[in-house]
């Protein structure tokens, strides 16, 4: 039993290193840290200092550091409100990357919906469309929004789509960590989404 902790203590370790060393990037383009911005200067003791991105094996180059909440009114969530959330039958858990590539590994229990496909799925979230092609949001779902991790856009993209459809920012949370965070503190993952319910 205790060999088993230290194998996991040291697979998790050698995520994080791995994580951390930077790699050749295959673009000679900088890697933006804001939508406008490549670098930020810090005013140290010893003068400005500049930080820049550099791609690493465990980020992708795409994309830049998202803010912790995407839209006004939307709720951040971490690892432990997910959890909680997969277990909550008025919730939905929902995987937002898109098709672009096979999404091999996924949080369990999850949905999958891509971000460019939302406002054609209101009706599986509980929104009624109403005459005049406008939706009736308020019966719908609790949704926990998550993709590739802090740089991705999708999800941000996703839920500013909803919002301006009128779903209820009150009933949005956000998972801002994604898949990066959520495999690289070791959480379980499946291969394949659950299958989305009926619309209601």
């Amino acid at each position: 039993m205790q060999h088993q902790g230290i194998e996991r203590i040291t697979a998790l370790a050698l995520l994080v290193v791995m994580c951390s060393l930077p790699v050749r990037a295959e673009d000679k383009l900088p890697l933006r840290i804001t939508k406008d911005s490549h670098e930020f200067v810090v005013q140290t003791p010893k003068g400005p200092f500049l930080i820049r991105r550099v791609k690493t094996a465990c980020g992708e180059p795409k994309g830049f550091v998202q803010p912790l909440v995407p839209v006004a009114g939307v709720t951040p969530v971490n690892e432990l409100d997910v959890l909680q959330a997969l277990n909550d039958p008025g919730a939905m858990v929902i995987d937002m990357r898109d098709d672009d590539e096979p999404l091999d590994a996924t949080i369990p229990n999850s949905y999958h919906i891509p971000y460019n496909e939302m406002e054609d799925r209101l009706d599986v979230l509980g929104c009624k469309l109403l005459p005049g092609k406008a939706w009736d949001c308020h019966q719908a779902a609790k949704i926990v929004a998550f993709c590739y991790g802090p740089m991705c856009v999708q999800s941000p993209t996703g839920i500013a789509r909803i919002v301006n459809l009128g779903y209820p920012v009150a009933k949005i949370f956000y998972y801002r960590g994604g898949m990066l965070d959520w495999e690289g503190i070791g959480l379980t993952t499946v291969s394949g989404n659950r299958p989305l319910p009926l619309a209601r």
